[in-house]
């Protein structure tokens, strides 16, 4: 239990640390090169013995003093509220107890954060045009970026592990693309400092980002609820997490036999392995709940002429780390767990009649295995895609080693970070109650199946939020999700999802709502157009934080509609200077009668509405628009921003 007895020692020194120590403490998010809102009353807070006094002190000059004091609380808790005043900086600011922490290079300005799952953690270095928005970085000094390390707690934690960074090439490549541009474009427009604090984490559903205030009001969630009340684990913060990580990586290279046994050869005998079917996640013996090493290997058939060819291998995304051989060649590796795998092979490495395909797949956390969709794992030449040979089917496979098997795993393995609340307890509490203008969200592609559910469950996420920092209602500006098939390309479920989020804007005070119709790809969940994204997300916050008057923040969004004879015609909120189709006559309306039976519709624009018919339906009844979870429909105003999908009906 090597391993187990090392973190125990941390811990026992971090809490010993914490209650012996006389020294004054601030939370990881008080540090060099933040960004305090302007014009504005900011918390200041940390921990410190009982009854100390602190006093702070600050170099900019707003219209109160410059030092405040403060006892802390029999909890050793303590916190001071000072004024701001315009944009501005360098300044510092002194805290002092029985120790003295300066904080440098402040900047006053504008503060935002952005939280959700992978598509707002998507870093700007996997983006369209990735080098020259990076390089742009380095003219934009006055962004501060503050990336929070990821965690899960059981509990609302104090603190959370991160640090202010001045925004350069080197540091924005990691950070959240949309949360970056965002922050460059209120640079540029309102020739402010930006602070942008990113909190996310791919793949995780809404309730994980939710207090247990806000979800006990969803009984559904009370077995996971109470699970968590059984947790009597260490909490561990991230930079343990990291820790316990790299030891559990040395471990597994020093013990997984498949890399020495050459598993990936040609000449190893796999005949007593088992099968699984590919694409897929691990889902069998005992697999679904693994983190560790399985490998996989597949024999397929090749033509004769491909031989010299240059070919290309697409695998779908796969979850988290691989290496990949063909005939025991190394083609390929990539240690990003939502990426989609496309690796060439060298004429004459593939060779007519069989070959073998072996890849080893490194699971850390959640579910393991090759999880897109059946034409997304094939092999072609270079120019031919249309040549394609699937290679989706039943693959061999062989479990290499276990998490499990490693000292002191199952006492310290960090939480499941799907749980209701664990992110907000680890992620989002310790941010609270530092001073920010509003929040960023991108999210819901992880409760898709759940739109009735999720109508209910972000508002009250969000209000909770909004209590708990005592900010009032401050802007909330999420991401619609966009298009993607989710392995059925004509079923609603992700409809049904966006539906959610366009009534969302109805349900909660000072949101916003950016459509990504016509950036999304049907056939990856990570679309690479964040510019555009982060485009509209600044657009809701120029006209309605910043007050940008004559400003067309929205795409047309459906108000009502009016029966005709056997046409229905469609009203909509936000056509700014008009309707338009782009690229042709609008596509992807459908109509129906009483029937429901849904066909596709023929739709004109006429003046600021959509009239939409079909000879099929003599009396209409309900119309839907890219009411599907991978339509790319056309219907855009004037100003560029497309139509968000909808159905007129409640069926």
């Amino acid at each position: 239990m090597k391993t187990w007895k090392r973190f125990e020692g941390i811990l026992i020194a971090a809490v010993l640390a914490n209650f012996c120590s006389a020294d004054v403490r601030l939370p990881a998010i008080l540090s060099d090169n933040m960004v305090l809102q302007r014009n504005s009353e900011v918390a200041i807070w940390g921990w410190a013995d009982p009854d100390e006094s602190i006093t702070v002190t600050h170099t900019w000059k707003p219209e109160v003093q410059v030092s405040q004091t403060v006892k802390a609380g029999p909890d050793g808790t303590w916190k001071i509220i000072l004024k701001t005043g315009e944009a501005g900086g360098p300044y510092t600011l002194t805290i002092q107890g029985k120790n003295k922490i300066t904080i440098q290079n402040i900047l006053l300005g504008e503060v935002w954060f952005c939280s959700g799952q992978s598509n707002m953690e998507w870093p700007t270095s996997r983006i369209e045009n990735a080098a020259p928005e990076i390089q742009a970085a380095a003219k934009y000094p006055q962004i501060r970026l503050f990336q929070v390390d990821k965690a899960a707690a059981p509990t609302p934690q104090p603190d959370c592990s991160g640090q202010w960074k001045v925004c350069s090439p080197e540091t924005v490549s990691s950070f959240s693309a949309i949360g970056y541009l965002f922050s460059r474009i209120l640079c540029d427009e309102l020739k402010v400092p930006v602070g942008m604090i990113g909190t996310y984490w791919g793949g995780t559903p809404a309730e994980a980002w939710t207090s247990r205030d806000a979800i006990q009001s969803f009984p559904e969630f009370e077995p996971q609820l109470k699970e968590l009340d059984q947790i009597k684990r260490p909490i561990l913060t991230g930079a343990q997490i990291r820790q316990l990580q790299q030891d559990w990586n040395s471990q597994i290279i020093q013990k997984e036999p498949g890399l020495p046994g050459q598993w990936y050869s040609e000449s190893y005998d796999d005949s007593g392995w088992k099968a699984m079917p590919v694409p897929g996640l691990w889902n069998q013996d005992g697999l679904d709940k693994l983190d560790g090493i399985v490998w996989n290997r597949y024999t397929f058939t090749l033509p004769a002429d491909w031989t010299q060819k240059e070919l290309v291998l697409e695998l779908g995304p796969i979850d988290d780390v691989d290496i990949t051989w063909l005939n025991g060649v190394k083609i390929g590796q990539t240690d990003f767990y939502n990426i989609h795998r496309r690796y060439g092979i060298q004429p004459g490495t593939a060779r007519a009649g069989k070959n073998l395909l072996a890849i080893r797949i490194w699971d850390h956390m959640g579910g393991g295995g090759l999880y897109g969709q059946p034409d997304q794992v094939r092999i072609y030449p270079k120019d031919e895609p249309d040549k394609a040979v699937s290679l989706a089917g039943e693959w061999k496979y062989k479990l290499s080693i276990s998490y499990n098997d490693l000292p002191g795993y199952m006492d310290l393995r960090p939480l499941d970070q799907n749980l209701p609340t664990v992110l907000y307890n680890a992620m989002i509490a310790p941010l609270i109650p530092y001073g920010v203008r509003g929040a960023l969200w991108y999210q819901g592609e992880s409760n898709c199946g759940r739109g009735e559910q999720y109508k209910r469950l972000l508002p009250a996420m969000v209000q909770d939020w909004r209590k708990k920092w005592g900010r009032g209602d401050f802007p909330f500006y999420y991401v619609q999700i966009a298009p993607y098939d989710y392995g059925n390309p004509d079923d609603p479920t992700s409809a049904l999802l966006r539906e959610a989020q366009f009534h969302i804007l109805s349900l909660l005070n000072n949101s916003g709502m950016a459509v990504t119709m016509d950036i999304g790809n049907p056939k990856d969940i990570h679309p690479t157009n964040k510019l555009d994204v982060a485009k509209r997300l600044a657009l809701w916050a120029l006209a309605k934080t910043y007050g940008r008057e004559n400003l067309v923040y929205s795409g047309p969004l459906y108000r009502e509609m009016k029966i005709e004879g056997n046409k229905i015609r469609l009203f909509f909120d936000h056509v700014g200077s008009g309707l338009t189709a782009k690229g042709g006559p609008l596509t992807h309306f459908a109509i129906a009668g009483e029937d429901r039976k849904f066909v596709p519709a023929a739709a004109v624009i006429e003046g600021d509405t959509v009239v939409v018919s079909s000879p099929d339906v003599p009396k209409p009844a309900a119309v839907r628009y890219g009411f599907t979870n991978s339509a790319q429909p056309n219907l855009f105003n004037k100003e560029g921003l497309p139509a968000s999908s909808f159905r007129t009906d409640s069926w």
